[in-house]
């Protein structure tokens, strides 16, 4: 089963930075899962919120501010915690490790077809189709992507605030040709079957719980999407670490 860092070592890190993305890495990880949006001036930027306030202490939306004032935010000074900066997602495929799986998630504004677009265009000029999956909770994103670069891999998100039948079923069908990614309470070992039976990978966010983690596996779930590498992978390393067996 392998381990991604949810926007990287976050737990330890500024999050959707180089610093967590390399540090979720050191820590074990197989790979990371990182938020990508459109900027003011077009750009992808590796960024979770809409706004800009949590992260980066001002006011403004992402989608309104050009990379030339993004790339001057510090994002990692509260806590105590060292200047990071926004990366680009270019940035970040050129940072990381060629082994390092990356899932990519598509963080889009109504329907999300130009973020899609530009997502398509930059991956397929990476070459990134083997060890990229992208994901997101809007469909209509994910299938434009499809249209765009039917070759890179695509993964669902499945909310688990929104009916189970129609998340996990329609849709997933029809936009994550490759993967599911549901949340974690929606998983059961009945489940985890059945999408192994549709031939779907299963990517599950977002664990912590080391004896969870160690279930997971049990139930064949291909990857997990944690906030702390770290621990995960040691407690599937040693059974005896972090809660038993």
């Amino acid at each position: 089963m392998r381990i991604l860092g949810h926007r990287g070592a976050s737990a330890d890190a500024p999050e959707n930075t180089l610093q967590a993305f390399q540090l979720a890495l050191a820590q074990g990880a197989e790979g990371v899962e990182l938020d990508a949006r459109l900027c003011g001036s077009g750009e992808v930027v590796v960024f979770h919120d809409d706004a800009l306030d949590r992260l980066a202490g001002r006011p403004g939306r992402v989608a309104e501010t050009p990379w030339s004032t993004l790339r001057t935010l510090d994002v990692g000074t509260p806590g105590g915690r060292a200047p990071a900066r926004i990366p680009l997602l270019s940035e970040v495929l050129e940072a990381l490790p060629g082994t390092a799986c990356i899932n990519v998630e598509l963080k889009a504004d109504g329907a999300g077809l130009g973020l899609a677009a530009s997502v398509a265009r930059l991956l397929l000029a990476h070459r990134e189709e083997r060890r990229v999956v992208v994901s997101s909770f809007q469909p209509l994103c994910l299938l434009a992507l499809a249209a765009r670069a039917p070759s890179l891999r695509r993964g669902y998100l499945i909310d688990p605030a929104r009916p189970f039948w129609l998340e996990a079923g329609v849709l997933a069908r029809l936009a994550g040709r490759d993967a599911v990614h549901p949340g974690d309470v929606l998983v059961s070992e009945v489940r985890a079957q059945a999408w192994h039976l549709q031939g779907k990978e299963i990517c599950v966010w977002t664990v912590d719980d080391p004896v969870r983690a160690r279930q997971l596996r049990r139930w064949g779930i291909d990857a997990l999407i944690t906030n702390r590498p770290g621990a995960m992978r040691a407690a599937l390393t040693d059974p005896g670490t972090a809660g038993g067996a």
